[in-house]
């Protein structure tokens, strides 16, 4: 026989979300292969809860971005550097890594609300 063409699921890292009107003891399976249930995923960059909480997203991108400061901290105080180039270091580097995730919102979190 030819041999099957077609899609091929990864099942080592599928997951699955249950929202909390839909609580349902159902276990999913593809094959005989158990999916893993969890209540939060990461999707297109954002953490998404079953419970609809942005508060874990939050402090997530506060981290990064205090990441990102500590980071470049050597530069930003120093005083070779003026504070325009100073400013231009926060809103090129640090600036977008905390708004990075919150670009999304708009997308997926008003679609679960409504």
């Amino acid at each position: 026989m030819g041999k099957e063409v077609g899609l091929e699921e990864n099942t080592e890292d599928a997951k699955y979300m249950v929202m909390p009107w839909c609580q349902e003891n159902q276990s999913m399976n593809v094959g005989n292969k158990p999916f893993e249930r969890v209540e939060q995923l990461k999707y297109l960059g954002t953490t998404l809860t079953n419970q609809n909480c942005i508060h874990e997203e939050i402090k997530s991108s506060l981290k990064s971005g205090n990441a990102c400061y500590h980071s470049v901290q050597n530069l930003l105080s120093s005083i070779l550097l003026s504070k325009n180039i100073k400013t231009e270091i926060y809103r090129t580097i640090i600036l977008p890594v905390v708004l990075y995730a919150f670009a999304n919102w708009s997308l997926t979190f008003a679609r679960n609300i409504g």
